[in-house]
């Protein structure tokens, strides 16, 4: 993608990415490489050649650092003008490591900040009700006190899961799982295409607060509809009650399976659940088309990569 981004993108730019071994990050160095942008990564130190060589293949600069040591991150962040976090984690990362790594782009001039929000829209959702969400929501008001300008790219759910750690499509019993309205509109968006609209958004001097994007809004009866177009079998809804059925199985979950140190236990995706179906989390209005030129994958193409 070498369009320019609306609102000028910065020339020279270096991006510094953190987080970049992850499926989410590492598609991020990808799409900045492929627009000719110079990319540094922070890797932990320690971590297999196995992760960094990708990274190095892609033409990335590659710096072991400690998270939790302020003046190395600082260093690393030197002659960066956008960092980029891609972390995913608990408490520790996403308030402590994520919390040093935005002191240091401060200290050391850094204009720009892009933090690890990629998630539904927890600005319209209920403190309390949502673990990771909570997580960026502090992390959110520390950012917003910071001498950096920050813009957050919210994407809704992950389009990939569809596929895997998301129940929603059972594909062995021709069904789509619904909590309440089978209508009710839910957002989705692959990860490459977050990628690529993350990496224009670093280069863009002008970005807002908050970018809100969906490769594909669509709901319950919508995923039913194109997942029989995929397997060629007719899907139906299988509806199991409304979005508060949802409490008190998260709520059994957490006691039978807790996974305290999981960034996504099964009561966790139930979270997520709920609030899509409640529609809490949508993403209104949509800025999908600030950065001309990118395309967008459909529920269809990610179904027929399964």
């Amino acid at each position: 993608m070498t369009e320019r981004a609306s609102g000028g993108s910065e020339g020279g730019a270096r991006v510094l990415v953190a987080g970049a071994t992850g499926g989410l990050g590492g598609r991020i160095v990808r799409a900045l490489a492929a627009g000719g942008t110079p990319v540094r990564v922070v890797v932990r130190p320690g971590t297999p050649a196995a992760r960094t060589e990708p990274l190095r293949r892609l033409g990335a600069e590659v710096v072991a650092v400690d998270l939790h040591h302020a003046v190395t991150v600082r260093d690393a962040c030197a002659d960066v003008t956008c960092v980029v976090s891609a972390l995913n984690g608990l408490a520790g990362t996403m308030l402590d490591a994520q919390t040093v790594l935005l002191d240091a782009a401060a200290a050391a001039g850094v204009a720009r900040f892009i933090p690890s929000d990629f998630a539904l829209d927890f600005t319209q959702t209920a403190p309390g009700r949502n673990r990771n969400l909570d997580l960026r929501r502090e992390f959110h008001a520390r950012l917003d006190r910071a001498p950096v300008r920050a813009t957050s790219v919210l994407n809704g759910a992950f389009m990939d899961m569809l596929t895997g750690p998301m129940p929603l499509i059972q594909f062995g019993l021709r069904r789509v799982l619904c909590f309440g309205d089978p209508d009710q509109p839910l957002d989705f968006t692959a990860m490459d295409d977050v990628a690529a609209y993350t990496a224009r958004a670093a280069l863009d001097r002008e970005a807002p607060r908050i970018l809100r994007i969906a490769g594909a809004v669509t709901s319950a009866r919508g995923l039913a509809q194109v997942a029989g177009e995929a397997t060629g079998e007719p899907f139906g809804i299988l509806r199991l009650g409304g979005p508060s059925l949802l409490t008190p199985m998260i709520a059994l979950a957490r006691t039978l399976a807790p996974g305290r140190s999981q960034v996504f236990p099964a009561w966790q995706g139930m979270q997520y659940l709920r609030d899509m179906f409640e529609g809490r989390g949508k993403l209104d209005p949509l800025d999908n088309g600030r950065y001309p030129g990118l395309a967008w994958t459909g529920v269809r193409e990610v179904l027929d990569r399964r």
